[in-house]
């Protein structure tokens, strides 16, 4: 019998949760997320999954010098299980310094199964936050290769360390996929004759010695060579000398914190070296559960004025910040990944949203807060998610550069200005349909100086973050749309003395997410979903250093639309289909891949490129 009462499909299609939300760090099910399970073969043979906004071609294009296995599992039944590890130690015969180091991630599953959320970490510093496909009976495999050459004070310590990944999954009678992984790391040594063809026209050896070393952009205590830049990297192009993590030690759960409300904030106390001349801290973050989809959750007062018992509430703004003692000293809104059966799943096969296998860190330029951290004592690094509700799985690097020349420096915050966020709420409701609108912004600004064998050198940071959001509700809650917009911009300056600016640096990213769906009830507990979404991630990246500059733009773009037929959160029936283009560019030339893919097939895929080279 249909529903004949607006609320029991509102309750069904909205806030209706699947058999398994007590799976730890299960991609879990919201209002939004699906399982495929149409009784037809998707396709004979297994497929592969796609993420165009791979950035595979800035990556090395000749072959590694040394190939290092790290781990090799298959996540079976592995719920309430520690994470599979593997002793790491860094290649014989391929020692540091190297030009790049690359992460290659490869996985494979069939049957039925969940999307997952996975990290891999190296003695508990987090090097790749992803989340998986979810399979078809014939298969499904997909690679992830990861620039991750930032990890090199990690990488190339004679003692080694542990490699670990969590990856929790359920296997039963019902849910049969096994994830199969290998994870490998590749090696590059610098190879001038290559290098000389391939490199950018921008290198370091184009700019000043003396400027270049003084702001610590070629150091052999790197383990890094000094060749070439990386496009749209933070301003120091050469890899911290130092390491912290900022995670979780019981390795039994992961090295990621779980936050599961407002109050929920977690510490690390760490001492740092007395040399560090810089630091950024780096953020790892996902959302889950009543969370995973909160850039679309109604407040509270809507829960509340229709009696309804879910948990996913709290408005739709979410703001990732870090502290020092209990000190602000800055904050992200994360971008909204939608992992792959989330919104219509239809839409990620097999073409995966943005993001959701090489879900984005985030960095906090944390170098005028030397002067709190350079007194030999433990502080305390925090990180909490503002309006959060459970779960979030959250970690943190603290990322530090020191400088080898003295066994301590000085430094001093001289300015700070942290108001608190400025945040306005509008809400209309009658019953199921409501309008709520958000609107949010930060404007902070802090400045410090760093007294070095380098010099007494100033850093400047100024960050803005702007939100806003509008979540609407018809036809007794059975239409939803969700507007949200993000836009974050950082501009760092680095300058010797009052006047004489050395570099400069701006960071700008914006994402916008909409998206609509519309529900019909039919026989029993069967309705159908029809769904519209365009999602945008948009980047640009601009440093200036004595006159020469470097800058990088990001473009990708994905437009889907589909219908299904669905009961209790299993997809019968239906159609999609996606399309996603992909645009970067940076001095050297621009680079575009065009992809569109219906009803799990991908019907073209087309690239150009014009003058960009892996580096």
């Amino acid at each position: 019998m249909c529903p004949t009462n607006p609320f029991s499909l509102l309750l069904l299609l909205l806030f209706f949760p699947i058999t398994y939300t007590h799976f730890s760090t299960h991609v879990s099910a919201t209002v939004h997320r699906y399982h495929d399970a149409r009784r037809a073969p998707r396709a004979s043979t297994p497929q592969e999954y796609l993420d165009p906004t791979d950035r595979a071609f800035l990556l090395p294009r000749w072959p590694p010098s040394c190939s290092l296995p790290l781990l090799e599992h298959d996540f079976g039944d592995t719920y309430g299980r520690p994470p599979a590890s593997a002793p790491y130690a860094p290649p014989p015969g391929c020692p540091a310094p190297w030009s790049r180091v690359v992460l290659d991630l490869s996985v494979s599953c069939a049957g039925e199964q969940y999307d997952r959320i996975a990290a891999v970490w190296l003695d508990g510093a987090e090097v790749l936050r992803t989340s998986t496909a979810e399979p078809s009976e014939a298969g499904v495999f997909w690679r992830v290769r990861k620039d991750v050459t930032r990890y090199a004070a990690l990488l190339r310590r004679e003692e080694g360390g542990v490699v670990s990944m969590m990856l929790e999954n359920i296997v039963n009678d019902v849910f049969t996929g096994v994830y199969h992984v290998n994870i490998s790391l590749d090696f590059y040594m610098e190879e001038e004759e290559v290098q000389s063809q391939l490199l950018p026209k921008l290198q370091l050896s184009t700019l000043k010695p003396r400027l270049a070393k003084k702001l610590g952009l070629s150091s052999p205590e790197a383990g890094i060579s000094s060749g070439s830049k990386t496009k749209a990297t933070p301003l120091y192009e050469k890899p911290a000398d130092w390491i912290i993590p900022i995670s979780n030690n019981d390795s039994q759960d992961g090295s990621w914190f779980r936050i599961k409300n407002v109050a929920d904030v977690h510490f690390k106390s760490i001492q740092i070296p007395g040399n560090a001349y810089r630091a950024v801290l780096e953020i790892y973050v996902s959302y889950h559960s009543n969370d995973e989809f909160w850039y679309s959750n109604p407040p509270n007062s809507y829960i509340e004025l229709n009696n309804l018992t879910t948990g996913r509430g709290n408005g739709s703004f979410r703001e990732v910040y870090a502290t020092i003692d209990g000190r602000f000293v800055g904050s992200i809104v994360p971008f909204p990944v939608i992992f792959t059966g989330g919104i219509n799943p239809l839409f990620w096969e097999p073409v995966v949203a943005l993001g959701a296998f090489d879900l984005p860190s985030y960095n906090l330029e944390l170098t005028p807060f030397l002067g709190l951290l350079l007194d030999g004592k433990p502080h305390d690094i925090g990180i909490g998610v503002a309006d959060g509700i459970s779960f979030w799985l959250i970690d943190a690097n603290l990322h530090l550069w020191l400088d080898s020349h003295t066994p301590s420096v000085t430094a001093e915050l001289v300015h700070y200005q942290a108001p608190k966020i400025s945040i306005s709420r509008h809400s209309s409701s009658h019953l199921l349909d409501g309008t709520f609108r958000i609107e949010a912004g930060r404007h902070s600004h802090f400045s410090g100086w760093v007294n070095s064998s380098a010099g007494n050198l100033t850093t400047d940071v100024r960050q803005k973050l702007k939100f806003k959001s509008s979540v609407e509700f018809r036809n007794d809650g059975n239409y939803k749309e969700v507007h949200t917009k993000a836009k974050m911009k950082t501009d760092v300056r680095i300058r010797d003395g009052p006047k004489t600016l050395l570099a400069k640096a701006s960071y700008k990213s914006k994402y916008p997410l909409m998206f609509v769906t519309s529900n019909e009830a039919g026989e029993g507990k069967k309705y159908t979903m029809k769904t519209n979404l365009s999602h945008i991630l948009s980047e640009e990246a601009c440093v200036v250093l004595d006159e020469e500059e470097s800058f990088s733009s990001i473009s990708d773009q994905q437009d889907a639309d589909g219908w299904m037929l669905v009961e209790d959160h299993s997809v019968l029936a239906g159609s999609a289909g996606t399309r996603q283009t992909y645009w970067y560019e940076d001095e050297d030339g621009s680079y575009s891949r065009n992809v569109i893919a219906r009803d799990g097939l991908v019907l073209s895929d087309n690239t150009t490129s014009s003058h960009v080279h892996s580096v």
